[in-house]
């Protein structure tokens, strides 16, 4: 009698180990998530910060340059519309080159944080 419920004890350890293991692994998965969503969230505020503060940058800059301009150029209006126009060839610029510049370093980031394994 006791050869029968030997397999049936040790089916349901297994059970309970099996269990336990999918618990662990459901739960270290949303750990990493959450380590993976972090660190996104927070470089996406650095990003956004630096990015305020070169745009607060360059607008003082261009407006620097803008009054600069007004003894070469002879007038103020003149000299914004140069100003203008470096925005406008910039943001060509941008679009131009936006795969090499947005899109690809954007692309390597998120593989690299979602696709390779912790060291852990």
């Amino acid at each position: 009698m006791t050869n029968t419920k030997e397999p049936v004890e040790d089916f349901q350890q297994l059970y309970n180990e099996v269990k336990k293991y999918i618990e662990l692994q459901t739960e270290y998965i949303k750990v990493e998530f959450v380590e993976k969503l972090t660190i996104l969230l927070s470089t996406l505020v650095i990003l956004t910060v630096a990015i305020i503060l070169i745009i607060a940058a360059l607008f003082y800059l261009f407006f620097s340059l803008a009054y600069a301009l007004v003894p070469l150029v002879g007038s103020l209006a003149i000299s914004f519309c140069i100003i203008s126009g470096i925005y406008v060839f910039l943001i060509l610029l941008l679009f131009a080159f936006r795969k090499a510049i947005v899109i690809n370093p954007l692309v390597r980031f998120l593989s690299k944080l979602f696709l390779t394994k912790s060291k852990n």
